[in-house]
């Protein structure tokens, strides 16, 4: 029988280690002697199989293990049974009494020649060893669930947590279904449907000095922004209490996750091993690729290659297969068939096929047809233009998601990011002027370059009638020219176009250029070539990028750059406006998808750095192309990200502190159907050019200018917002939403719609608003707004359910609210405090039997006589906003101020405390005599 080799290190390790028992035991708990012990280790050791023995009382059942990980923290041992279980094996953890450590097994087996045959027959080929548990009980004793011991245990524990949260009015909540996350608990800050939110929110918190983190649940969509994490709940509401060191006044509610499928760590592994598998089968996925689209196959053989294809979320592949199959052949019409060839195209951003197949589904299965299809069937009408019967297919959808007792709104985190994406593209179009320049010839012109201020410089392939081929194929392109033409500043029109320069066209293929900011130097894309085309080892010609100074007003010849290869293409070269950065695309080694965008750094003396990608933030694994560079964005085109079909323009804004921030799609008018490519734009007066072969032009591709309209008489401040429940994340209809001016004066009033947003339009620049948001039941919120300059602020709103704010502490019934803070010395009511007791006397209002009693406390600094008349000052004063407020004074029994008499900790002037302890002791208390 063979043996694994390869396990042989470990074995050796292991054995001189765990292998020190002096005696063994069967299963069934009579003692065998040395000599069985012996037979047992020695037979292991022939094998190289490392062993172990552990004596642990009788409740526990004697056996072998096959054990295939051991963990200290149980969530990772728990983890890596569920991945061991996804693939196929019965594992199981326990964990041991004598080591606390957490032991994933595959295998129990009674008697040690079982265990070993086992260990030589596996179908797992991962590191393994063999652990002996020693109970020395009876025969036949049942085996313990350690799992159900350990989870039992952990309920306790968690029990105890929420007893303890609810005395400190910090409120939580178990939220199951979580993927890659580690089971335990976990500080919210805010809860987010959108995800533009969650990085503006993050951004917040790090400038209050904060770090947090995010998850995305993956059945509702909902980001939750986490400010810290803990194992052990009552070591995070420590934390919470002490308001991360008084950094974090904003309320925190603490989630409780206890069944994550996968924790982090093994969810990463699993990615890393995902990420190795696709390489190894990128050869593999070329070479299918190209027999796809004229397949032989028998059509059982096309419907499972097409079936495989759309598993992998391959859609233009599995699109082109189930074409093939349902082609002129009705008869394999079925519904799923139908549905998976619409949903191929729709994925891949194809909404004439798409909508051809939903069509065909919609008409022969209408009856039968999901509310999920019919909300695609409307987004391939929109997207074919077809929006009078979208509009009527989305009001089926609408009664039919209502009769299904649900609704997912466009923006509805259930809904896929796909087509929300998608649907956020489609209705998204900017006012700007296109026009097809007088230049383009009936072949292919693109990737225009702005050249000496009043130039535009493109490749055109005008003098040639043999141009057939695609321009993002690398290949096959020996007929492409530079031309130089005049730009008009004001009209943007282009005539005169000659050829750029005889030192730099050949009869070969060159392209895309940049120049450095003083107009010196140009780089250039160029076929590889010497006297003759060099291709690789494959036959493929590639390109290279090449650069050309300027030397008494002529170009020099040209050098090819040294990231070059003949083995890939380096090509599209951008430089940044300092001119510092090279930006350029490739195939070479390193790249995540077919062509990436990488960058360099350009040296003084004429240098680079080593080429370094982008990442996949900014690559896909398909193409991106055709950067340029601004002082503020990067611009690209990619047929990776979610667009309108064929390679779309995007935008991602950038910052040296920050980085990349979120891709956007330019959306319509620039982008189109079809390929929209080579985007340049002057950022200050929103003009520019871009290629594209969408309909209408003069030949294969053909350059637009643009110019967007600048909205200069539009008043586009606004203040926008969505209401949710601060701790189930929900959004909340039908909140009343008021707009006040700095004088408190009501402006406007609004409810919050179905998806609990509002939006108070048409405001003032740079002027102070406030919006104050109500809700029977919850506790009235107030959050500053002040406007910019032609901007929308945006603004979450979080309401607390009043029932939340009565909480138990040793038995006493408490209002709890965050700390009321006084100025020094003072007793009058501050604004942020009169937000809080505006909470307390909602909660009386929503309770009119309520009768509280007020104590006010201070810490032990200074005069004890002091303390106690200034605390009995603010509890007077609390008393008398209260009934300011319209609460009867009958209602409040006392209001009595107690100075240092009752401290929470030891912090009475006898040891060293910080400021955190002695503001423990600083406090309101609002107590509930009756309800």
């Amino acid at each position: 029988m063979k043996l694994r080799s390869r396990q042989a290190l470990l074995v050796i390790f292991l054995s001189g280690i765990f292998c020190v028992s002096s005696a063994f035991t069967s299963a069934d708990g009579k003692a065998e002697g040395i000599s069985t012990y012996e037979v047992f280790r020695k037979k292991a050791k022939e094998h190289r199989i490392a062993t172990k023995t552990i004596r642990v009382s009788n409740q526990y059942s004697s056996g072998f293990y096959l054990v295939a990980g051991v963990f200290g923290v149980a969530d990772n041992a728990r983890a890596f049974a569920q991945t061991l279980r996804t693939q196929k094996f019965s594992a199981k953890v326990f964990k041991s009494p004598e080591n606390g450590l957490n032991y994933v097994y595959l295998q129990r087996h009674t008697s040690g020649d079982k265990a070993i045959d086992s260990y030589l027959n596996t179908a797992y080929d991962k590191k393994m060893w063999i652990l002996h548990l020693d109970a020395g009980e009876k025969p036949g004793k049942a085996e313990v669930n350690y799992s159900e011991v350990e989870i039992n245990s952990n309920k306790r524990s968690h029990e105890a947590f929420k007893a303890s949260a609810k005395k400190s009015g910090v409120a939580t909540r178990t939220v199951d279904g979580f993927t890659g996350l580690n089971n335990g608990y976990y500080a919210i800050a805010g809860v987010f449907g959108d995800q533009n939110n969650v990085s503006r929110f993050k951004k917040n918190l790090i400038k209050k000095g904060l770090h947090s983190e995010s998850v995305v649940h993956p059945e509702t969509g909902l980001s939750y922004v986490y400010l810290s994490f803990k194992e052990d709940g009552n070591a995070l509401l420590t934390e919470t209490n002490n308001q991360y060191g008084g950094r974090y006044q904003g309320k925190t509610w603490i989630m409780h996750v206890a069944d994550a499928k996968v924790n982090a760590i093994a969810h990463q592994m699993e990615r890393i091993r995902s990420v190795n598998l696709e390489v190894q089968k990128s050869k593999q996925y070329k070479s299918e690729r190209k027999s796809v689209k004229s397949s032989k196959d028998p059509p059982a053989k096309l419907l499972q290659k097409a079936d495989a294809y759309f598993a992998k979320m391959w859609y233009a592949e599995a699109a082109d297969l189930y074409e093939q199959y349902l082609n002129d052949n009705q008869d394999n019409y079925s519904y799923e068939i139908l549905q998976k060839a619409g949903d191929s195209h729709y994925f891949n951003s194809n909404m004439e096929r798409a909508f051809y197949w939903y069509d065909i589904l919609y008409t022969r299965y209408s009856n039968d047809i999901s509310s999920e299809n019919i909300f695609k069937y409307a987004h391939s009408l929109k997207g074919t233009g077809k929006y009078a019967r979208a509009k009527r297919l989305m009001r089926i959808y609408d009664r039919r998601v209502k009769k299904e007792g649900m609704r997912y709104a466009i923006d509805d985190p259930r809904t896929t990011p796909k087509e929300k994406a998608l649907d956020n593209i489609l209705n998204t179009e900017q006012e700007y002027t296109l026009r097809n320049i007088a230049t383009n010839s009936e072949y292919s012109d693109f990737s225009p370059m702005f050249y000496n201020g009043d130039q535009l410089v493109f490749a055109s392939a005008m003098d040639s009638s043999f141009f057939t081929t695609r321009r993002y194929k690398w290949n096959n392109q020996p007929y492409l020219d530079l031309y130089v033409a005049k730009v008009n500043q004001e009209s943007q029109e282009v005539k005169d176009a000659i050829k750029f320069s005889k030192k730099i066209n050949t009869k070969y293929h060159e392209a895309s250029v940049t120049f450095s900011p003083d107009n010196s130097t140009m780089y250039f894309t160029r076929n590889n070539y010497g006297k003759k085309l060099k291709r690789d080892k494959n036959g493929v010609n590639n390109l290279k990028i090449y650069r050309s100074r300027k030397v008494d007003g002529a170009w020099t010849d040209a050098t090819e750059l040294p990231f070059n290869s003949d083995d890939f293409s380096t090509g599209h070269p951008a430089l940044s406006p300092d001119g510092k950065k090279l930006y350029f695309v490739s195939d070479r080694p390193g790249s995540l998808g077919e062509t990436d965008i990488f960058v360099v750094d350009v040296y003084e003396d004429g240098g680079f750095s080593e080429p370094r990608n982008l990442g996949p933030e900014i690559n896909t694994e398909r193409k991106e192309m055709f950067p340029f560079v601004t002082d503020k964005k990067l611009y690209f085109s990619s047929n990776g990200h979610i667009g309108l079909g064929g390679l779309d323009v995007y935008e991602v804004a950038y910052t040296e502190e920050e980085g990349f921030e979120q891709v956007k799609n330019m959306g319509k008018p620039i982008n189109s159907k079809r390929d929209d490519f080579s985007y340049i734009v002057q950022e200050e007066t929103q003009k520019g050019f871009f290629a594209s072969n969408r309909r209408g032009g003069k030949g294969d591709d053909d350059i637009y200018s643009f110019s967007k309209l600048m909205p200069e008489e539009l008043n586009l401040n606004a203040i926008e917002g969505v209401i949710t429940d601060l701790v189930t994340g929900e959004v909340m209809p039908e909140a009343l939403v008021t707009l006040l001016d700095e004088n408190n004066i009501k402006l406007k009033e609004i409810v919050s719609d179905e998806d609990g947003s509002f939006v108070f339009e048409d405001l003032d620049s740079n002027t102070k608003y406030t919006v104050r948001t109500t809700k029977e039941g919850y506790s009235e919120v107030v959050t500053n707004a002040p406007t910019k300059d032609n901007e929308v602020i945006n603004v979450e709103v979080k309401l607390e359910k009043l029932e939340d704010l009565i909480v138990l502490e040793e038995g006493i019934k408490k209002i709890k609210l965050n700390m009321i803070f006084f100025d020094f010395d003072k007793s009058n009511i501050r604004n942020d405090a009169a937000e809080e007791l505006d909470k307390l006397v909602a909660v009386m209002k929503e309770n009119p039997s309520m009768v509280i009693k007020i104590e006010s406390h201070t810490d032990s600094r200074g005069s004890a006589v002091y303390n106690k008349y200034l605390s009995d000052r603010r509890a007077k004063s609390t008393r008398a906003y209260i009934i300011s407020k319209g609460i009867d004074p009958k209602r409040i029994e006392s209001a009595i101020g107690y100075g240092e008499e009752r401290l929470l900790n030891g912090c009475d002037g006898s040891i060293r405390c910080t400021s955190d302890q002695h503001q423990l002791n600083r406090r309101s208390e609002f107590i509930i005599v009756n309800m």
